[in-house]
């Protein structure tokens, strides 16, 4: 049985939405799918694998990088706690 998670005065969706928005990062490997989804006019072609997302709460990205180590220290640098998605 699914459960509505919103139902009976829960967390409302727009609260839950921009949950951890300015606190969280997640970092994120990245595939080309991914890539051409979160920057659909961007030209791509020749950027090499792996690529690395820091992306906000919302999922929204913030910093794309050809390194783990790289997204993790440009959450430090904007204070996020960096969590990793898989």
């Amino acid at each position: 049985m699914t459960t509505n998670p919103f139902a009976d005065g829960g967390m409302a969706q727009e609260a839950f939405a921009e949950f951890g928005t300015g606190e969280l990062a997640y970092v994120k490997k990245v595939s080309d799918a991914d890539l051409h989804r979160m920057f659909p006019g961007a030209d791509l072609d020749g950027v090499d694998q792996p690529v690395w997302a820091l992306l906000s709460a919302d999922g929204s990205p913030i910093l794309l990088t050809d390194s783990r180590d790289a997204a993790l220290a440009n959450a430090m640098e904007q204070e996020l706690e960096a969590v990793s998605l898989h």
